[in-house]
């Protein structure tokens, strides 16, 4: 019997918004659970790391976590949870300063972390935190696209602008999917997204597709209170209906063949790794966990990880001096 290598693209998906409270957790939870009903291997990876809550939403029982993973104390692979049909689950810490306050090697060697993962991945799902912080535009940028979760307020387009602004001003992401939440009708959404499109084509040099409209609907809370997503508790609900059309328009959403950007390395490296058989005697080495850091990126040779780290930390620094000139206007109307 031969080698046999099963390289496989993944697909990385970064749920986003400018505003907390919009339904970002929402809206990664039950778009992964409907591309697992799909037959789809997805990975959620709750990526709002000081203040997690996808384990939260599902009632999982979580014994270590990011945390854990940070200081060295298990690999990736041993936080992994099971969720609904079949979703594999990367559960954050919750109430720790220190997970909000990573640094830039630990930004980069946490994205680089996902590269060692030993089961395959369609699809990686990443639910971030709001707003502007270096960890939100760090996942962001390392995604291959970016939906952004907007309700029709004034301050949810307002602070979705000014996160698409940055973005784009900075990191040079183009493209945002647009995810119209808690919307009383299509049409809300399609007005909604009209202002948005409005701000953006006077300001910024970015394209924007509305991808779904997600309507209000009772049973959402009632799944939140029985610790499970809609789309797995009620089926038939309209916002069930609306995450798995969201699904379906995902699956023909392409991956690029050439990732790029200053952490292109986390697309390039998310495969899943060959097979080898054993009859070939290749054996694994298993090496202890190691706390996520310098470690990383100095394996990636020095001269390229010089380059990563000064390019997010210049990243960092515009976003810090851009903040002040987007605050929303507080007479602008939705």
């Amino acid at each position: 019997m031969g080698s046999q290598y099963k390289w496989r693209k993944v697909k990385v998906i970064t749920v986003t918004g400018g505003k907390g409270g919009v339904g970002k957790s929402s809206v990664s939870l039950n778009l992964a659970v409907s591309l697992s009903q799909m037959g789809k291997h997805v990975m959620l990876f709750d990526a709002d790391l000081g203040l997690a809550n996808i384990d939260v939403m599902l009632g999982l029982k979580v014994s270590k976590n990011l945390g854990h993973v940070l200081r060295g104390e298990c690999s990736l692979q041993e936080i992994i949870q099971d969720g609904p049909q079949g979703l594999r689950i990367v559960p954050a810490s919750s109430g720790l300063k220190e997970m909000a306050e990573l640094s830039t090697d630990q930004h980069a060697g946490l994205i680089r972390a996902f590269s060692t993962l030993e089961e395959p991945i369609d699809f990686l799902i990443v639910d971030t935190a709001a707003g502007i912080s270096d960890m939100v535009l760090s996942f962001c940028r390392a995604a291959q696209d970016v939906v952004m979760v907007v309700c029709n307020e004034s301050t949810s387009v307002a602070d979705a602008y000014a996160q698409m602004k940055v973005l784009s001003t900075d990191y040079g992401v183009s493209k945002f999917r647009i995810v119209a939440n808690q919307v009383h009708s299509l049409e809300e959404g399609k007005f909604m997204f009209k202002k948005l499109v409005t701000l953006t084509d006077k300001f910024l040099d970015v394209s924007l597709e509305l991808c779904a409209c997600i309507p209000i609907d009772i049973n959402m809370r009632k799944s939140i209170r029985l610790r499970t997503c809609v789309v797995d508790a009620f089926p038939q609900a309209p916002a069930a209906r609306a995450f798995k059309s969201l699904a379906k328009r995902v699956l023909n959403w392409p991956i690029p063949d050439v990732p790029g950007g200053y952490l292109e390395f986390f697309v390039e490296n998310l495969v899943q790794r060959p097979n080898f058989d054993t009859e070939l005697g290749e054996a694994k080495v298993d090496q202890p966990p190691q706390p996520i850091g310098n470690s990383f990126l100095e394996s990636l040779g020095s001269e390229q990880a010089a380059e990563i780290k000064r390019r997010m930390a210049q990243a960092q620094s515009k976003a810090a001096a851009v903040l002040p000139r987007i605050r929303p206007n507080p007479n602008f109307q939705v």
